[in-house]
């Protein structure tokens, strides 16, 4: 039963950091370069779309990942397990923090109501992006080394 518990949760957190990863180096670098308002459009559309779905997928990872750590509480990996979580809980407190509150502000943003720093505000959500998807990724890796 650990087992199973242990690839769900590899698998269902493995496709979401891939989901991230996707945002940070392939969907957003594909809005910047489409001419016009479209690239902010686009960027709005994905923000109403993931903004509903990524929350639960985070919540339940994380869930996913205190029940691996406390169902195999006395094997050799649950340091990594853990340690796994506790990246998960920066990610999440840095998404709460900085990038969920930009992203309610530009899922709403057209071209007629745009702030006129929507670039300046859409670069600063980039960059800690990035750092939420590097936060995952070692998250991942851990999680990944614990099985082995």
């Amino acid at each position: 039963m650990l087992d199973a518990l242990e690839v769900l949760t590899v698998v269902s957190f493995g496709v979401m950091v891939g989901v991230e990863f996707s945002v940070a180096f392939v969907m957003n670098p594909i809005f910047k370069g489409l001419p016009e308002d479209s690239g902010q459009l686009g960027r709005a559309h994905g923000g109403r779309m993931l903004g509903a779905v990524m929350p639960v997928w985070y919540f339940s990872s994380l869930a996913l990942v205190v029940v691996w750590a406390v169902a195999g509480w006395h094997d050799q990996g649950v340091g990594l397990v853990v340690a796994s979580g506790v990246l998960m809980v920066v990610s999440v407190v840095m998404s709460l923090l900085v990038l969920v509150p930009i992203n309610n502000r530009g899922k709403t943003w057209t071209p007629e109501n745009r702030p006129a720093d929507w670039k300046q505000q859409t670069d600063t959500w980039d960059r800690y992006h990035y750092v939420r998807v590097a936060v995952l990724i070692a998250a991942l890796v851990l999680l990944v080394a614990a099985l082995v």
